[in-house]
């Protein structure tokens, strides 16, 4: 256990988000998502939902703020204009945490070349289809680094 850092962080994935560089990318995936078959490194989270995941990963990785889209979100059927009510939980979270980045949402084909080409898919064991996000992370600022 950490002071600040949220326990469901493990080891593995704590030394992932340190290790990512600007511009990395992570996607966190539903229990019924090829994260096996898709991932160049892949981190489970068995017995974990995907927001409290979500949120605890957003309170230490920075989005990047160097491009207009950094948050991506799967779609209903594939279609971007289909949403799932887990799609308004995962924006709210993104939208607390993350305030400012649009939360994207991309067709099916679209979304699985982008988690293909992730730094890291981790590998929860969210019920719900369609509750998989990729974010993209940013850098920090000098001067922003807590002491």
């Amino acid at each position: 256990m950490l002071i600040g850092i949220p326990p469901m962080l493990g080891p593995e994935l704590l030394a992932t988000l340190r290790a990512m560089g600007h511009g990395d990318e992570i996607a966190l995936v539903d229990g019924n998502y090829p994260a096996q078959e898709h991932a160049r490194r892949l981190i489970r989270a068995d017995g974990l939902p995907l927001l409290p995941l979500l949120d605890a990963i957003l309170q230490v990785l920075p989005v990047d703020d160097f491009v207009p889209q950094a948050l991506f979100r799967a779609s209903v059927r594939g279609d971007p204009a289909l949403a799932d009510p887990v799609h308004d939980e995962i924006a709210a979270i993104c939208a607390r945490r993350a305030p400012g980045f649009p939360l994207i949402a991309l067709g099916g084909d679209a979304f699985y070349a982008r988690v293909k080409n992730a730094h890291t898919i981790v590998a929860t064991s969210e019920p719900r289809l369609y509750a998989n996000i990729i974010i993209r992370k940013g850098v920090i600022y000098p001067g922003k680094i807590d002491q």
